[in-house]
């Protein structure tokens, strides 16, 4: 039986995914292993250099871009490993990451999810695991009391900067740029929800592990590579994105923690959007260029789609509105890059 099968979810990627996939195949060690990337109508030819170069990865090449739950679901439903893991296709794999993960969850057999350490260079760890974006977790965000008191449990519990990511521990949210997911946990709680174009999936997902009595756990013992710390994909549409990345935590609340939960997170953005956007219109008029500027669109862009529901128009097709009835189960990251 093939012991992983690894999913790579890919959108105009083809700066990455060689480099991606090439420390997949190097790494394997012991491992019966298979690799699946598919492909969201990439304009840069990313299926193209897959189907080339690397024909012993099966590709699924999709007509449109469905989204990072849906094309991970479209994997799963083809992987025969006893795990399915999803990776990033900015991602490197190093010392044996998946095979030393694979060992240590078959260890563990309550853990329905597991994640490892992620570097961003030869320095620093980069902070995955998060806890689930409920209000409080939303509001230490928006309010910025993560940055002014990282290390306290209170105000800088949303993204657990008092752990320094050195140590084992259960977390709320796994981060999906590499989650390890066991075969029993997925057929248990089922796939991720395509109510989620982008962002928020994983964290709805790992919701719905703990809620059906997995696991979702981080071990510091295998580790990747993160190589600019965000996807360039998502990048070359900022401001769709931005707004996409709100819209889904806004859907996870309602989703998860009900109707006033999620009227109460819509709130928390609009009126930290409404003060953001002020702020850089200032700044942008008082020279600070670009990123300011940047900074602007993004934030009245986000404050647009939470009076009006007004979608921004830039990159993507608007992907269809989602149905908030919850899930039979229920599960964050917030706010990943």
């Amino acid at each position: 039986m093939i012991d992983v099968s690894v999913v790579v979810v890919t959108w105009n990627s083809a700066a990455e995914i060689e480099g991606c996939l090439r420390s997949v195949l190097a790494q394997r060690g012991a491992l019966r292993q298979e690799v699946l990337v598919v492909d969201n109508a990439s304009g840069d030819g990313t299926a193209a250099l897959v189907r080339e170069h690397f024909p012993e990865v099966t590709l699924i090449a999709n007509d449109d871009n469905r989204g990072f739950a849906a094309g991970n679901n479209q994997a799963f439903a083809r992987a025969r490993g006893r795990y399915v893991l999803c990776l990033n296709p900015d991602t490197v794999v190093v010392d044996r990451a998946i095979e030393r993960c694979v060992e240590y969850a078959d260890q563990h057999p309550r853990i329905g999810v597991l994640g490892c350490q992620v570097w961003r260079d030869e320095q620093r760890i980069q902070r995955t695991c998060f806890a689930f974006p409920g209000p409080w977790s939303l509001l230490q965000i928006a309010l910025g009391m993560h940055r002014l008191a990282p290390r306290s449990r209170l105000l800088g519990s949303a993204e657990l900067g008092f752990w320094d990511r050195r140590s084992a521990r259960d977390v709320d949210v796994v981060t999906g740029m590499f989650m390890l997911v066991r075969r029993e946990a997925l057929a248990a709680v089922g796939p991720m929800d395509e109510d989620y174009f982008v962002y928020a999936e994983e964290a709805d997902w790992c919701f719905r592990m703990w809620r059906a009595g997995w696991v979702c756990s981080f071990w510091p013992g295998a580790r990747i590579v993160h190589l600019d710390g965000g996807g360039k994909s998502t990048r070359q549409i900022r401001v769709r994105m931005f707004v996409q990345q709100q819209k889904s935590l806004v859907l996870w609340n309602r989703k998860n923690r009900g109707r006033w939960a999620g009227l109460c997170a819509r709130a928390i953005f609009s009126a930290s959007m409404a003060v953001r956007g002020m702020w850089w219109m200032v700044r942008a008029v008082a020279g600070g260029g670009a990123a300011a500027r940047d900074r602007r669109r993004c934030a009245f862009a986000a404050l647009r789609y939470h009076l009006f529901g007004i979608e921004p128009e830039e990159g993507l097709p608007a992907a269809p509105r989602p149905a908030v009835s919850r899930p039979a189960a229920a599960k964050n990251p917030v706010l990943h890059d």
